[in-house]
């Protein structure tokens, strides 16, 4: 071989190692390392928020059993009473022509029993004497029995109307009394105010309700979509708005077997008794929020939400494990339990695999790109 095809030949050589060397670095820059993170063991909890407000456990509404105006009222909202404590009084003021009808049905049982009374008379002298039967003499004398009962029933009616009750128990039926031990919430009426009694045909005037403020429980809704998880006897937790900071343990033991649609939505009723404080006090209808649990699995495979991805076309979860340098493989996941930020993973993936962070590349390949 000539010294000149020598020449050629090693000029040839330098090219093609030059070139391999330049196509090497260029394919080498092509390829993006992405940051990644391994699958990890954590618990996983599962919660709910049903939103609603604290309310006492036990409240009535005391009502009068005659119908008048407010004639004085003793306590104040916020007085804690005992069962039997006079609230208020009622001032009964009579109808002018029911007055006047009793009044009359009055005369009318005086007139009969004055009648009865001189049949009575005359007939017991005669039996005294021996002239009429027994027999005649014991119905004229329960004649003049029952036109007594009769002016004694319409004086009764007469002293209702115009006073609210009849006899010494005047003050029974005027008296507005504590039907139990406890709070007074609220009384919706002044004195002047015309109040009705309850009855089969009208609910009547509320002139107060009471409650004991040492029971409260925790009414809220929850969603069609949650209320199956639920559980009586499951412990919550309840936070009021009005105490910052404070969290109240809480036991469910009431869930609603119908729901109400509300904006497009069904939503259920729950109930739960609130442990109170002694250092805090809670009043009648503070809003709150009930944190529920609804699954809880104890250290358990998982992966960050934000590593996944979902195919196009079956919808199915993915991620993308490492399998060489700046080369992933496509994965799809069977998972479990969410809690929004971590979920759960039952199958695809193991505790070894670095999987792909899609969204985050190495610092290494952005300096580069830079």
């Amino acid at each position: 071989m000539s010294k000149r095809s020598k020449i050629i030949l090693i000029v040839i050589a330098v090219f093609f190692i030059a070139a391999l060397v330049w196509f090497g670095k260029k394919n080498k820059k092509g390829i993006v390392e992405y940051e990644t993170e391994t699958p990890f063991r954590t618990t996983i909890i599962k919660k709910t928020v049903a939103t609603g407000k604290v309310t006492p456990l036990e409240e009535i509404e005391i009502k009068p059993q005659i119908t008048g105006i407010i004639d004085k009222i003793m306590l104040l909202e916020g007085s804690k009473v005992k069962k039997g404590d006079l609230i208020a009084t009622v001032r009964v003021v009579p109808n002018e022509q029911s007055l006047i009808s009793a009044r009359g049905r009055v005369d009318n049982a005086k007139l009969r029993v004055n009648n009865a009374a001189v049949s009575y008379k005359r007939t017991k002298n005669l039996f005294d004497k021996g002239v009429i039967a027994r027999a005649e003499y014991e119905g004229v004398e329960l004649t003049y029995d029952q036109a007594k009962q009769d002016l004694k029933n319409a004086q009764n009616d007469y002293l209702i109307i115009k006073r609210g009750s009849a006899g010494s128990g005047g003050s029974a039926n005027t008296n507005i009394m504590a039907q139990m031990s406890g709070t007074i919430l609220e009384i919706p009426v002044k004195e002047g105010d015309q109040v009705i009694q309850s009855n089969n045909f009208n609910a009547g005037t509320t002139i107060a309700s009471i409650a004991d403020m040492s029971k409260m429980i925790f009414e809220g809704k929850v969603d069609e979509s949650e209320v199956g998880k639920l559980v009586n006897g499951t412990d919550i937790e309840v936070s009021i708005g009005a105490i910052e900071g404070k969290k109240f343990p809480a036991k469910l033991n009431f869930i609603a077997p119908k729901g109400t649609e509300e904006g497009g939505a069904v939503q259920f009723k729950i109930k739960a008794d609130v442990s109170l404080d002694d250092k805090f006090f809670i009043r009648a209808g503070y809003s709150a929020n009930a944190d529920i649990v609804l699954v809880k699995k104890d250290s358990v495979l998982s992966i960050k939400e934000g590593l996944l991805k979902f195919d196009k076309k079956t919808e199915e979860p993915y991620v993308e494990v490492k399998t060489g340098e700046g080369t992933f493989e496509k994965r799809t996941l069977e998972l479990g339990t969410s809690d929004g930020v971590n979920v759960e993973v039952l199958a695809g993936v193991t505790k070894d695999d670095e999987i792909k962070i899609w969204n985050k590349v190495s610092k290494d390949d952005k300096n580069k790109e830079n």
